[in-house]
């Protein structure tokens, strides 16, 4: 690479402002649209059932192709695209399902005596498992991982929109967006770990960090590993998104340590959530009362020996990160286990369970007889009879509803935190990672999670009424999409390969100067490859734990 060729590349990257939020809603929004056309598919025909050539090239087109095409070619228009998936979609989905009548037959069994017990079983109730796949989970997850791939390597062509590249100071991208999602997933895959130690003894700070570093040694290897080869190389790089020697991977190595060391003050903490905003709130009062802070990090000059003002952009940046992640941790903490109304709730039309009791115009005959004749054990039958009913009326404990009300409180918190006629008016910043850009990921990804959680209960409504684990790992995995659940096995081993396919472009093929076409036919054998080896791994039960 002559040093002409990087210069150019390095301010390709540049001094950029972004694009508009609602923008930027219209190309994720491609994500979910393709679920439910997979969704669609699997129900009405039964499509990938048989996982055939034709079923693997259709689930790449719409979970990676579709996605690829939205940041680039359909960048203008998203809604074009949008509509091409949603129009097959809505036709497919009004004919009748292919699995009703095979669903409807499972949940029927036959007791010894030769009659059908239905689902009374309640001993086998025991057998499932607390911390379920969730195939919307996974879904959302594998799409995160796909953006964030395809945005790596396709910011270097010009083909892809320049203001969905990484904002110089302020402002809102695609890329921006990514970086903090990235996090915000991860933070929700660790709330499982959690969980499990939740009804556990508390253990010692030592065992704790042991474990934690087992997570974060990888990703130190990584980080150092990116930072020697792009050093050695003469990688282009742009130096203001974490510093000098910063790279992503050691803000990914330092957030399992971090909350190893902050768990017995989270133990205390009634919600991740709430203490995820409380951090973000103090870390942006730094900001602001600091004198100077926020000039110095963004303009203030790298001292050649003083690492800390190399790295200024990474060692602040990682506080918004840390609140991230733990808010991240907070929704995994409400989605990831079972929800109480699948086994506990009477559903409409469900036998067996007992209507609730009301108090009747005859009970209350009874209760003045009771009392005239000073009857303490007709007192005790009609005080048991039934209960005074609830008016404050109760948001249900399940995964879609936890998921609506965390949706509405952080987009609350950042429309009020960017609008500047009646907020603060703070401007997002992924560089500083200060608190609009807290509020801000976090309320898309809640919004993400919700669409991918609403499309599972409306697609798949009876994927979680199984009565033992095998039954209900089969329902889950009818449920998953192969490419979704490739990207979310080994996410991190595959967002490994991407980098380093993205630097073996970079290296060999002049990306700035190629046109759309050439640019979308190298992305497109990229993603492909990813994919394909992604698939591959699945398939030969493989995980690559990093």
């Amino acid at each position: 690479m002559t040093p002409e060729y990087k210069a150019e590349k390095e301010a390709a990257v540049s001094h950029l402002g972004g694009g508009g939020i609602w923008e930027i809603n219209a190309v994720t929004f491609i994500a979910p649209a393709a679920a439910f056309l997979w969704a669609v598919l699997q129900t009405r025909q039964g499509f990938f059932k048989p996982y055939t050539l034709p079923a693997v090239l259709t689930d790449f087109l719409l979970n990676c192709a579709a996605i690829l095409f939205a940041a680039t070619v359909y960048s203008g228009g998203p809604q074009v695209l949008l509509g091409l998936m949603f129009l097959p979609a809505i036709a497919t989905y009004l004919q009748p399902a292919a699995e009703s009548k095979a669903s409807k037959k499972s949940l029927v069994k036959v007791g010894a005596n030769g009659k059908a017990t239905g689902n009374e079983d309640e001993t086998s109730a025991a057998d499932l498992d607390p911390l379920p796949v969730k195939p919307f989970i996974t879904a959302y997850r594998g799409a995160m991982m796909i953006i964030t791939c395809i945005s790596i390597l396709a910011v270097d062509f010009p083909v892809f929109p320049r203001r969905f590249a990484k904002t110089e100071a302020f402002g809102t991208s695609l890329m921006d967006l990514g970086v903090g999602s990235f996090v915000f997933g991860a933070g929700v895959i660790a709330a499982r770990q959690q969980l499990k130690e939740e009804h556990s003894q508390a253990r010692s700070l030592v065992k704790r960090m042991k474990t934690a570093m087992r997570h974060s040694a990888p990703l130190f290897a990584l980080g150092f590993i990116r930072l020697w080869t792009v050093k050695g190389l003469d990688y282009a790089e742009h130096i203001s998104e974490y510093g000098v020697h910063w790279n992503f991977f050691f803000t990914l190595a330092l957030l399992p340590l971090s909350v190893a060391i902050l768990q017995p003050l989270l133990r205390w903490i009634p919600s991740y959530g709430v203490f995820a905003c409380m951090l973000a709130v103090c870390y942006e009062c730094v900001l602001y009362f600091t004198p100077d802070l926020k000039a110095w990090i963004i303009l203030g000059a790298r001292v050649k020996g003083d690492w800390f003002s190399q790295n200024r952009e990474g060692v602040f940046s990682f506080v918004g990160y840390l609140a991230i992640f733990i808010a991240g941790m907070g929704i995994g903490t409400c989605i990831l286990p079972r929800d109480e109304e699948t086994e506990e709730a009477w559903k409409p039309g469900q036998p067996g369970k007992p209507k609730a009791a009301v108090k009747d115009v005859l009970d209350e005959d009874a209760d003045w007889l009771a009392t005239i004749l000073s009857s303490e054990e007709s007192k005790t039958a009609t005080q048991t009879v039934a209960e005074p009913p609830q008016l404050r009326p109760e948001i249900p404990q399940t995964a879609f509803w936890l998921l609506v009300k965390w949706t509405g409180l952080w987009f609350v918190f950042t429309v009020w935190m960017v609008k500047l006629d009646h907020g603060p008016g703070l401007f997002v910043s992924r560089r500083l990672a200060n608190l609009a850009y807290v509020c801000w990921v976090c309320a898309f990804n809640c919004a993400q999670l919700l669409l991918f959680c609403g499309i599972e209960k409306l697609m798949f409504p009876n994927l979680y009424d199984a009565k033992d684990r095998p039954t209900e790992r089969e329902r889950a995995q009818r449920a998953t999409s192969r490419v979704m659940q490739a990207f979310n096995r080994n996410g991190l081993a595959l967002f490994l390969l991407a980098n380093l396919l993205t630097g073996l472009v970079n290296m060999t093929v002049p990306t700035l100067h190629m046109s759309d076409v050439g640019a979308m036919f190298v992305l497109v054998a990229y993603i492909g490859t990813i994919c394909g080896v992604g698939l591959a791994l699945d398939h030969y039960d493989v995980s690559i734990k990093l």
